[in-house]
């Protein structure tokens, strides 16, 4: 594929809001880099979810390094939820083949919208990490778990990464958010990583491409990196998670009529889409309202 054509250099333009993503929140890549993957640039769907996988580990690797050198990353917490999530991500990218691609995308569909109502709820923790607990406080037991499913469903379909890590990290190894959002990182790179070795034997990569989608992500991931103290967190993850739940909106009004065997234009679907994304755009000016009346009115 040609890295001069329009929709590859608009796709590498675009692939910068993933790491941007990923710098500042400790997650969200997975759900911009598939469709622009897919739509923007024109890859098929099992290559597009392996490419994503790639990209997304090493630009989450790169995002680490900031938080790393501030002492937001539990290295011991990190290295066994990373360690159980690439079990299930390598095995998930193994069996992904079997699996059609609309199938693929469908599920991708679903999980942007699981993701976008765990930005909405978000987490009330403590700014500053305190001491690493002990390895004996952990609940290994649950963390391996939750570590196995999060990482299968990395490896099947490249999304459930930050937004899914970040949360398990607070409830079960019970860490400040500021030292999920960090230790996040870490796992969300082992796992993409191991997602991606398993789709090698079933997949071709665009190599060239690769390259310059994974320069323009950790790109981002460095203005994140640098914004992500100045944004209040809060007004960007629910904004972010309503611009996750429009993406999803288009991925399901395009694949759910090909499940049915409908094909659907291009230009079919835009008016679609936008029609469609005014239920979610209109949950968003009643979820503002009710936020406004709830301080005013506390």
């Amino acid at each position: 594929m040609s890295l001069v054509s329009a929709p590859v250099i608009a796709g590498i333009v675009l692939a910068v809001l993933v790491g941007l993503s990923l710098g500042l929140l400790g997650g969200g890549g997975s759900i911009l880099t598939v469709p622009i993957l897919v739509y923007v640039i024109g890859v098929p769907a099992h290559e597009a979810i392996a490419l994503s996988l790639l990209v997304v580990g090493t630009t989450s690797l790169a995002a680490l390094v900031p938080h790393a050198r501030s002492g937001a990353v539990r290295w011991k917490t990190g290295a066994l939820f990373g360690a159980t999530s690439m079990a299930g991500a390598y095995a998930a990218g193994k069996l992904a083949h079997l699996v059609p691609a609309t199938v693929l995308l469908l599920l991708f569909g679903a999980m942007m919208l699981v993701t976008a109502v765990a930005m909405m709820r978000g987490r009330k923790a403590a700014d500053h990490a305190g001491p690493e607990g002990r390895a004996q406080d952990l609940p290994i037991a649950m963390i391996v778990l939750e570590g196995l499913v999060v990482g299968a469903v990395t490896g099947l379909v490249g999304a459930g990464g930050g937004f899914l890590v970040v949360p398990a990290l607070v409830l079960l190894a019970r860490l400040p958010m500021r030292a999920a959002v960090g230790t996040s990182l870490l796992v969300i790179a082992m796992k993409s990583f191991a997602g991606f070795a398993g789709y090698l034997e079933s997949v071709s990569v665009d190599w060239p491409l690769a390259a310059a989608v994974t320069s323009a992500a950790v790109l981002g991931s460095f203005a994140g990196g640098a914004l992500s103290g100045r944004i209040p967190q809060g007004l960007l993850r629910r904004a972010f998670a309503w611009f996750v739940v429009v993406m999803a909106v288009f991925i399901l009004v395009q694949e759910v009529p090909r499940a049915l065997g409908i094909e659907v234009e291009l230009a079919t679907t835009w008016p679609l889409v936008l029609g469609a994304s005014t239920i979610p755009l209109a949950l968003a000016v009643l979820d503002l309202a009710r936020r406004q009346r709830a301080a005013a009115y506390p």
